[in-house]
């Protein structure tokens, strides 16, 4: 086949799959690397296709590719219609090019995933879609079909459960490849599946964006063995369907992209191009955790303040995170932007987003203060402020203690995704933890809940803080959400009402029967010895001990 061949292909699949970097357009065309590096240079230098920069803490970074308006005018001579009539089958108006650069992050893990399943199978068809369940629908050879399923970190665990019935109803695909954000999540939506008519393949995102074909990290059906895409392929079902979307009406084409003209002040939707992977990684600690002092995200990050300072003043610089001021503290919290730039990203609702979270003020005029919130969510941590503080000062006492003692932070999670629903004698009960983490060393993971506790000084209220994780731990859930039993931390400010809580814990304990993995600590064995040495107390250890082990020598 000719050079001119592969630039007449690449425009076809530049515009079924806009923002595909080289190596994925050679991976779905099937042409050489080098071909398709010559074509796609040759449409860059002919002004029909123009590169931006893209980058993500789980893709490297790349140059992604789009149609300019002389591309599409192009395709569509090729194709006898008009560049208004390409719209109606493929995503290249220009509300579809806002969509997908809002998703931008997530696009280009779906894109990575696309890749690999090209060696698995060839030639593939693609298509986004806009409201359905799915993010993506692929064609396989023989009719067969994949549904692709992103959760990403800002989506609500209800709205993704929804998403995942009203695909099992559909027009039902063949099967459904579903990318999760961590282990936990990933452990609820294989739950989820089980229960629907729906054969399902479930992945890390960051396992699927760097795996190739042969690559095993794939979970089936419950009992299976860990899948590469070649085995997933050979178990999708011959009979399914893709769901349908009404085709829009022809709409204009998009507008050549001009990032430099952008300035400091670029429309939102092309901020996931202009961050990179370090800023993201900001606004994600930021959106889990917000009224986070300077020094506590940049431990959670774990970089130096001179790069800390870099980050914040471009986030804020861009309108995305924002230093409200409760009495002399400077805290940070993301911006209604940043709000709707990560819901976005993740298929999420903005307006929902922004009633729980947003700390823009209810009234210009009034004095600032929690009351003053308009967040319903974002308010009550400012309203119990120290509370607040206190649960990620110990995250980044932990995070600063993790490398050096051989440890690794897996996963941090706040409270709205560490709750954990389970039912229990017949009835729906749950433990609502101020966090929950992982800490991985030696390949084995070292899940743990924190309470941070302020309020159970007497003997009843300590009973009715322990009397949630008994019912947990009487199940088989902390095991079926986990791999592994996870460890309840429960911290007070003052020794007094920790060593009480302990003789109370222990009492419940036996009364129930139920052994909790629990650990007690307070402010002043934390300060002296931090989360990961010898400051905690348990049932077999009222001497301060590790929770998580000692420190081995590497």
């Amino acid at each position: 086949m000719s050079l001119a061949g592969c630039r007449g292909d690449a425009l076809r699949r530049l515009a079924e799959m806009p923002f595909l970097d080289r190596l994925e357009l050679a991976a779905v065309s099937g042409w050489s690397r080098g071909a398709v590096y010559q074509a796609v240079s040759g449409l860059e230098q002919g002004g029909m296709a123009q590169a931006i920069p893209h980058a993500t803490p789980l893709v490297s970074p790349t140059r992604r590719y789009c149609l300019t308006a002389a591309g599409l005018g192009r395709l569509a001579e090729s194709e006898g219609v008009s560049p208004q009539q390409l719209s109606a089958h493929r995503p290249v108006s220009s509300s579809w090019r806002r969509i997908l650069l809002e998703r931008l992050d997530a696009v280009a893990v779906i894109y990575r995933v696309a890749a690999a399943l090209s060696d698995a199978a060839h030639p593939l068809g693609f298509r986004w879609y806009r409201a359905a369940s799915p993010d993506a629908g692929i064609q396989l050879p023989g009719g067969r079909t994949l549904a692709v399923v992103r959760m990403g970190n800002a989506a609500d665990r209800t709205a993704f459960a929804k998403r995942l019935w009203r695909l099992s109803q559909e027009t039902r695909p063949g099967a459904a490849l579903l990318l999760v954000s961590d282990e936990v999540r990933l452990r609820q939506a294989a739950r989820l599946l089980d229960a629907l008519p729906l054969l399902g393949f479930l992945a890390l995102e960051g396992d699927a964006a760097r795996a190739g074909a042969g690559s095993p990290v794939w979970r089936g059906p419950p009992g299976s063995a860990p899948l590469s895409l070649r085995e997933v392929v050979a178990l999708v079902n011959p009979f399914g369907e893709l769901p349908a979307e009404a085709a829009p009406r022809p709409e204009p084409i998009g507008a050549n992209l001009d990032l430099e003209a952008a300035g400091n002040a670029p429309p939102s939707f092309l901020l996931p191009a202009l961050l990179k992977p370090s800023e993201k990684r900001a606004l994600d600690l930021l959106f889990d955790w917000p009224w986070l002092a300077p020094d506590h995200l940049g431990a959670l990050m774990g970089v130096g303040q001179a790069r800390l300072h870099q980050v914040l003043e471009r986030l804020i610089g861009l309108g995305l995170a924002a230093k409200p001021v409760d009495g002399n503290r400077r805290l940070l919290a993301l911006t209604d932007v940043g709000l709707a730039l990560a819901s976005r990203r993740d298929r999420s609702s903005v307006g929902v987003a922004r009633r729980r979270w947003s700390v823009s003020s209810l009234d210009p005029q009034a004095p600032s203060g929690w009351r003053n919130v308009s967040g319903s969510r974002s308010r009550q941590l400012l309203r119990n402020l120290e509370h607040t503080q206190a649960v990620h000062r110990f995250l980044a006492a932990l995070a600063i203690q993790s490398p050096g003692r051989g440890w690794r932070i897996t996963q941090l999670d706040p409270p709205r995704r560490a709750t954990r629903f389970f039912r229990h004698d017949g009835r729906l009960h749950s433990v609502r933890p101020d966090a929950f983490g992982v800490l991985q060393r030696d390949g084995r993971n070292h899940p743990f809940f924190l309470e941070w506790e302020r309020r159970a000084v007497r003997p009843s209220t300590m009973a009715a803080r322990i009397a949630p994780y008994l019912r947990y731990f009487a199940t088989n859930h902390p095991l079926d959400d986990h791999g592994a039993q996870p460890m309840v931390l429960v911290v007070f400010d003052d020794e007094l009402p920790a060593t009480h809580f302990l003789r109370v814990a222990g009492m419940e304990m036996r009364r129930a029967g139920v052994a909790v993995p629990l650990w007690v600590s307070h402010r002043g064995f934390l300060e002296h010895a931090g989360p990961l040495g010898a400051a905690w107390q348990s049932q077999d250890a009222w001497e301060p001990a590790y929770a998580f082990g000692p420190l081995v020598a590497h």
